[in-house]
């Protein structure tokens, strides 16, 4: 089965960076995944990205080491 991060047109995939510091997004399942801030934006269920600097959800440490791995 297809992530929503997967399902993302690659151009538009390409093009998405953090609009905190407008580095590059780590696939993160549902999610694409900001590993120098910690943070994570959800993908909503039809599959468009949250880019909202006030719904990103912080990652705690483990959960980070996890993500960062599959980057």
């Amino acid at each position: 089965m297809t992530s929503r991060a997967e399902a993302i047109d690659p151009i538009t995939r390409e093009r998405l960076v953090c609009p905190q510091d407008h580095g590059p997004l780590l696939d993160a399942g549902d999610e694409l995944y900001n590993p120098r801030l910690r943070v994570a934006y959800r993908i909503d269920e039809d599959g468009i990205p949250v880019m909202l600097a006030d719904e990103a959800r912080s990652v705690d440490e483990a959960e980070h080491a996890r993500l960062a791995d599959r980057g």
